[in-house]
């Protein structure tokens, strides 16, 4: 499944080249008539461009054809060099319909290359690579929300055969799985996440969800911890489990309830299990879920009182 078939698949020979003085004009100026077209000005005793170059080779191929890169020996070819006042190497200038639209100096981050790259492609009213990407994760999380978790599950997977460092998919994946009740193989993916993304957001969320799932297996009937709980209110083990039990039913913002209320009666109950609990809710939840900030904002305040 190519989540990108739509940007092409142009050789990666046809993406990239040297060019001279003698076929700059066919190579840049026609070219970007069509596409655009990233030229990188180096010189082989330049350091910093044998660095910047490769990088630059791998964000163009991985636009699959929405964008071109040509490369200029200064060295060899000193005349533009000179018309277009290249004065310190690693230069880089894109071209979009023979004008310059966007350039940088100096070596950069293999973030920003990319950033850069994306930002080229749509400045020239094309769809960055990136972009597609995150189309393709939320149409898959609508998948997801409308109850169709094995066609979310093969969009995602997709997506991490086109990119395998994605967060996003990465959690969603997860979440599939977790959907699936198949926790066993939710917590495999996890393990195999790549390490530059073991703090992102969407990782961390995803670890929170699969302990609440695997909390909600053993979770006990909320009827009868509701009447324990009516009966003894200070039994804090009846109340932590009518917690999760309500959780599991679904019933998050009174599973919060009874978690803070917890956590008032004796916040060190169970080496502070509460307010351990309340953080894995919240790690579960989109930040700026009203359950996440008002159950935030209560917490705080006992914490502060």
């Amino acid at each position: 499944m190519d989540i990108l078939s739509g940007a092409g698949s142009t050789p990666a020979a046809d993406l990239i080249k040297d060019t001279s003085e003698a076929t700059f004009m066919v190579d840049v100026v026609e070219a970007s008539q069509e596409v655009p077209v990233i030229v990188d000005f180096w010189a082989p005793w330049c350091g910093p461009c044998k660095t910047l170059g490769p990088q630059l080779e791998e964000a163009v191929t991985a636009a699959k054809g929405a964008v071109k890169m040509v490369k200029v020996n200064v060295d060899e070819n000193q005349m533009i060099a000179g018309q277009l006042q290249i004065q310190s190497i690693p230069t880089v200038f894109a071209f979009w319909q023979g004008q310059p639209v966007d350039g940088f100096q100096g070596a950069l981050p293999g973030s920003e290359i990319k950033e850069f790259v994306d930002r080229v492609i749509e400045a020239a009213g094309g769809e960055s690579p990136g972009g597609q990407l995150e189309e393709a994760v939320a149409a898959a999380e609508e998948m997801l929300a409308e109850g169709a978790a094995v066609d979310a599950a093969q969009t995602f997977a997709a997506i991490l055969e086109e990119d395998p460092a994605n967060a996003a998919a990465y959690g969603g994946l997860v979440r599939t799985h977790i959907a699936l009740d198949d926790l066993d193989q939710a917590e495999a993916i996890l393990n195999g996440a790549p390490a530059e993304i073991s703090d992102a957001p969407e990782i961390e969320a995803a670890h929170a969800q699969l302990e609440l799932a695997r909390q909600a297996a053993d979770a006990g009937p909320v009827a009868d911890l509701q009447a324990q709980v009516a009966s003894d209110p200070d039994n804090h083990q009846a109340r932590f489990d009518l917690a999760q039990a309500l959780h599991a039913a679904g019933d998050v913002d009174a599973a919060v309830n009874e978690l803070l209320d917890l956590f008032r009666r004796d916040r060190e109950w169970n080496d502070g299990a509460a307010k351990t609990q309340l953080f894995t809710i919240f790690d579960a939840l989109k930040p700026n879920d009203p359950v996440v900030l008002n159950g935030r904002r209560k917490l705080s305040s006992m914490i502060f009182a």
